[in-house]
């Protein structure tokens, strides 16, 4: 072999050598593949965001209920309402006769019991009161010696019978003076020395009007106190002309007041005539329970639902089914494998049942009864991705 050849022999060796150094792979290359080949794993098994993954038998040990979402809630009308005592649930007290106000135990606010004195009003009235009882004792007494007298007689044949009668009658007649002279005094509260008339509630509940002043002069009717139970209010709904056909009694409703809560309610009456000044029916609703703070006077929302009208291109699902997570209302959906929460928009909500704007497709199967327990689950799951 020549020199030449063995020189491009030995060239061609050095420059295999230099291309199997360029290409094969090193050991670090292959941790990097391995690792993206690990991470595509996990990414291919990880669970989408929302998703949970339950079996049938664990649904039906959790206890949740499922419910197929259907077309059709119910309609609502919307008016203004208006609180008022009902007739048996306010009081006016006034004053019983002329004269000067002497007490006053009550104010503003305050509660009163049936029956419990408010103020006192000192007059001439209190004083004939305490007279006439005085004059029919005394005249009681007058008689039943007289009878005594005549019976004495009597037995000793001296007088007649028609005697005896006669003052027997007398006596009958002056007791039952004295009786009604001392309910006169009982009803009015007379006062013990006979110069003040008590001013006492009819009725249990609190005072909404206090217009006494200590010590004013009073005439007879003028009004004193005004006094409501709360737990006999009820709500005045105004119907147009228009409407008040479809409001019927017993139809359920729902009452907004100020602050955003909702209250049950339920049509009592519907005035069978429209008022001839703003041509409109008046409702009636009596309140499902009382509710403290509200006030007659006090301006409502009311939403009344018609028996039997249903506005097919609406949904309507149980309030159960709503959760709130991470600050939105959504609602779990089955599927094959679970549940998957879906966002929602919510309408109105009434008797237990919320309006779905959006997010909701009719057929589709959604988690009602213990639907809490799988946002518990999606919490948990989130805890162990985010860890």
């Amino acid at each position: 072999m020549t020199r030449r050849k063995l020189a491009i022999l030995v060239g061609i060796v050095i420059a295999v050598g230099a291309m199997a150094l360029i290409f094969w792979p090193t050991s670090e290359v292959d941790d990097h593949a391995r690792e993206d080949d690990h991470g595509k794993e996990e990414a291919a098994t990880e669970t989408p965001e929302g998703v949970i993954t339950l079996s049938e038998e664990q649904i039906s040990e959790a206890g949740i209920q499922l419910a197929s979402v259907r077309s059709g809630a119910a309609v609502e009308l919307v008016f203004p309402a208006t609180v008022a005592a009902s007739p048996t649930a306010s009081a006016r007290i006034d004053a019983r006769a002329s004269g000067v106000v002497r007490s006053v135990g009550k104010t503003l606010g305050d509660y009163v019991a049936r029956g419990e004195t408010v103020a006192r009003i000192e007059s001439a009235d209190a004083a004939a009161l305490a007279s006439q009882v005085s004059a029919a004792r005394a005249r009681v007494s007058e008689l039943s010696a007289a009878y005594e007298r005549e019976r004495r007689l009597f037995e000793e044949n001296v007088t007649a019978r028609q005697d005896l009668e006669a003052a027997r009658a007398n006596l009958s007649v002056a007791r039952s003076e004295l009786q009604r002279a001392q309910a006169a005094v009982a009803a009015a509260g007379v006062s013990g020395d006979g110069r003040s008339l008590a001013v006492t509630s009819p009725l249990a509940g609190r005072i909404t009007a206090a217009p006494i002043v200590l010590g004013a002069f009073v005439d007879a009717g003028e009004e004193l106190y005004r006094v409501v139970d709360p737990n006999g209010l009820q709500i005045e709904v105004a119907l147009p002309s228009a409407e008040a056909s479809r409001i019927q009694p017993g139809d359920e409703a729902v009452l907004v007041v100020g602050d955003g809560r909702e209250i049950g309610a339920r049509v009592r009456s519907v005035t069978p005539s429209l008022d001839p000044e703003s041509r409109s029916a008046t409702a009636v609703l009596s309140l499902s329970r009382g509710v403290p703070g509200l006030q007659p006077g006090a301006f409502l929302q009311a939403r009344i639902r018609p028996s039997g009208e249903i506005d097919r291109d609406r949904i309507a699902v149980p309030e159960d089914a709503i959760q709130v997570v991470e600050g939105r209302d959504v609602i779990f959906v089955r599927t094959k494998t679970g549940f998957q929460a879906r966002d929602v928009e919510l309408g109105t909500r009434s008797a237990g049942q919320v309006t779905i704007l959006s997010g909701l497709q009719e057929g589709w199967q959604i988690a009602v009864a213990n639907a809490f327990l799988l946002k518990a689950e999606l919490g948990k799951e989130g805890a162990t991705h985010g860890h």
